[in-house]
């Protein structure tokens, strides 16, 4: 008995409406490869529909009688994110695809005429980023399935915790001196509070790697994007603030901006943060916090804080190794370094700002989205 241990062969769909085109093209890539055509952008939509599955590549010409590759380009990137995208052109449109190699999410370019080794060596390539983009895939799937695990396992107990927390302020009402009641009950109250903002960034931070690792996204829209001051207003209303640490904070809006990558995890960048300034604020006489959101050429968020500032034997550490001035209340020193990384993958990043005796103010830089041109991993 024997086994067939060769790897299957991959399957191109190449798109172009001259069919001798098609056939020169299936014979360049050789055996190895298994080749589908299409004469069209619908054409080759129908075919994706129906094999998706097993298609790695996609090989388009761009000047064809309808919609061009680069407009079909541009619907597989945001419908079929995992296949691999190869524009074919002539020299002569080089100018007229600017844009379309800069968001339609092109991984290489053949340039007419193509030869038999341009074609080999290109799919060898666009093999190798296929594989890659498999393997992250499977990671993230793992990933996944951890977190999905990991909320599974805390929800339950967080749940539990709230339904104690508000049974006991039911429960203590009379029994005790009016006093004392009302302690009992505040504790009750900020420990239901506490379950509740904790299960609710759970499901948030889940959220955010489940559609980071899923399949397509959203099609980019102002109806699709969450603006700065809308995050903002929204960590407000659910952050369980203690006592009266919510009169601390104000608001200060110079114009707002959209957030259109990632605004979940944007959102537990701005609770890590807003947290620690809440921790430093509290022996503060007149402590007080600011939120302020400006748009413009480099749209950020800061966030102020009047506190005691950070030693600067910290600040130089801070977004680097996990270092923590709150240390008896439990802090890591991991907080900042992850929300750093939030930022800074999709293109912004954190400064800080710190004297002692002068306060902290911690600015998120996100990138200008009007002037950026939209790329990813192609």
């Amino acid at each position: 008995m024997t086994t067939d241990t060769s790897q299957p062969r991959a399957t191109i769909l190449y798109v172009d409406d001259e069919e001798m085109a098609c056939k020169y093209f299936a014979r360049a890539a050789g055996s190895e490869h298994e080749v589908l055509s299409a004469t069209g952008a619908d054409e080759a939509i129908a075919i994706l529909q129906e094999h998706q599955a097993k298609i790695s590549v996609l090989v388009t010409d761009y000047r064809m009688p309808g919609r061009d590759g680069g407009d079909l380009l541009r619907q597989v990137a945001l419908e079929y994110p995992q296949i691999v995208r190869i524009l074919v052109t002539a020299y002569a449109d080089k100018d007229m695809l600017l844009e379309t190699v800069n968001s339609g999410e092109v991984f290489k370019i053949l340039e007419k005429p193509i030869t038999v080794t341009d074609v080999r060596e290109v799919l060898r390539l666009a093999g190798e980023r296929y594989r890659e983009r498999a393997v992250r895939q499977q990671r993230l799937m793992a990933i996944d399935e951890t977190l999905a695990f990991l909320a599974h396992e805390l929800n339950t107990p967080l749940a539990a915790i709230a339904n104690f927390a508000r049974g006991i302020e039911a429960r203590v009402a009379g029994e005790y001196n009016q006093q004392r009641n009302a302690e009992i009950g505040r504790a009750a109250g900020a420990m239901h509070d506490n379950a509740q903002y904790c299960l609710a960034v759970l499901s948030s931070f889940l959220q955010s790697v489940r559609s980071s690792a899923g399949g397509a996204k959203p099609k980019p829209g102002p109806g699709n994007d969450v603006s700065a001051g809308a995050l903002v207003a929204s960590l407000l209303d659910s952050y369980p603030f203690a006592d009266n640490q919510r009169n601390w904070v104000q608001v200060e809006l110079h114009d707002d901006f959209p957030v259109p990558t990632l605004p979940n995890c944007v959102a537990l960048v701005l609770s890590s943060v807003m947290s620690n300034a809440l921790r430093a604020l509290a022996d503060v006489d007149n402590p007080s916090l600011r939120f302020v959101v400006v748009a413009g050429d480099r749209p950020e968020i800061r966030i102020a804080d009047n506190g005691p500032g950070i030693p600067p034997e910290v600040m130089d550490r801070l977004l680097v190794d996990p270092v923590t001035t709150h240390a008896s209340a439990g802090g890591s020193g991991m907080g900042m370094i992850f929300c750093n990384r939030v930022m800074q993958s999709f293109g912004g990043g954190i400064r800080i700002a710190s004297a002692s005796g002068a306060g902290t103010t911690v600015t998120l830089d996100f990138p200008n989205m009007k002037n950026r041109m939209n790329r990813s991993d192609r």
